[in-house]
């Protein structure tokens, strides 16, 4: 089988000739393999993020399964402003500082907060101007000129583009719908003195995701899946935060993929036991991952698959840290045989990682769990 129809296949609910593989390398490994600072890939896009992760899941031969990187966007539906711009008002060796602006009336109107690209790190986004040491109203700025050589791609035109560079090497998601509206602790107090307009939030936010849903499923040139989650859901959330915020769209969404008949997908770092059993008993969701272990997360994955695994494809779960980084290539290999010992059986498993690898996670232990699918994750 090729990537693509091995993870096809696994979706489907049915078995395939061996375990997929799809170590999250998510965005810093990709980044790291281009040999370009991280400014040009995040600010620049010399290489947009989706090709870069692409090109790193060719060069390990991994199955690729590419949640949302490919920022796909419909200017009907409001997604794409075009008055925006971001300017560099300070820059150093180490890194860039930019503000977005618009412009209206011969005045330039600065939004109030920054983004800090590094020339080795991904960037922060949305840092208050007093953290970001820059002024309100900048001295002197210039308006980032990008490099992508996908410029003017939009919509559907960029989904092909992404599907056609993908090929056979695995799927191409898009993003429709979110779990978190809560995600700091700045807004945890604000929602317990007032819940109401993060109500009005999650319930436009709705109204919203079915539209785009809808506009999806119109394109000639389809997702593969669609992500209706995000990270951190148990972060700052609590479960009835999560039942009120997030679990509608969540049921809605993919109830909607189930309909026609594309899977649905769910990425959520942190704790996610609790997650998972609602996922599992009062929605459609086809697969849910990083099914992460403590202490970041609460998962036990020969548990989970027991209790869930009958109709929840579950995608994990080595953890990033302790083995993917820090272990050695025969540690790795260990950890890999134990999760395809403990949630392979029957199929509805992906092999991955709990969370993104980070940057200088070593190119041995990547192809050790990767070779370690192939000659052990083999179904007899």
């Amino acid at each position: 089988m090729t990537p693509r129809q091995r993870l096809l296949t696994v979706l489907r609910g049915e078995i395939p000739d061996r375990v997929p593989v799809s170590p999250d390398t998510s965005n810093m490994i990709p980044a790291r393999l281009t040999g370009l600072p991280f400014w040009d890939i995040y600010l620049y896009e010399k290489i947009p993020q989706w090709k870069a992760y692409i090109d790193c899941a060719k060069r390990f031969g991994f199955d690729a399964f590419m949640d949302g990187f490919a920022h796909i966007r419909f200017e009907e539906l409001g997604e794409i402003d075009r008055d925006e711009r971001e300017a560099i008002v300070r820059r150093d060796e180490d890194c860039i500082v930019t503000r977005k602006y618009k412009s209206a009336n011969g005045r330039i109107f600065w939004y109030d907060r920054a983004n800090i690209y590094f020339r080795a790190n991904p960037p922060m986004r949305g840092v208050p101007l007093g953290k970001a040491g820059v002024d309100f109203e900048p001295n002197h700025f210039e308006t980032v000129e990008k490099q992508n050589p996908y410029a003017g791609l939009e919509g559907e035109a960029l989904l092909r583009a992404a599907k056609q560079e993908m090929g056979e090497q695995g799927l191409v998601g898009v993003w429709c719908g979110r779990t978190t509206f809560v995600t700091n602790a700045e807004q945890i107090y604000k929602y317990y003195d007032d819940p109401e307009p993060f109500y009005e939030a999650a319930d436009e936010y709705l109204k919203k995701s079915v539209k785009r849903f809808h506009k999806l499923m119109s394109l000639e040139t389809k997702p593969d899946f669609i992500c209706c989650g995000g990270s951190g859901t148990l972060v700052y959330q609590t479960v009835d935060m999560f039942r009120r915020l997030g679990l509608p769209i969540v049921k809605t969404i993919s109830s909607l993929c189930k309909q026609y008949g594309i899977p649905s997908h769910v990425h959520s770092c942190g704790p996610e036991k609790e997650l998972i059993r609602i996922c599992h008993d009062e929605t459609d969701l086809s697969v849910i991952d990083p099914l992460e272990i403590p202490p970041m997360g609460n998962c036990d994955l020969k548990r989970i698959k027991q209790l869930y695994g009958d109709t929840l494809v579950l995608k994990g779960n080595l953890h990033t840290t302790n083995v993917m980084l820090r272990a050695s290539a025969e540690e790795v290999r260990r950890a890999s045989r134990k999760a395809i010992d403990d949630a392979a059986e029957g199929g509805r498993f992906i092999l991955s990682t709990g969370d993104q690898c980070g940057r200088d996670t070593p190119d041995e232990n990547i192809r050790a769990m990767i070779e370690t699918a192939r000659s052990y994750g083999v179904y007899y």
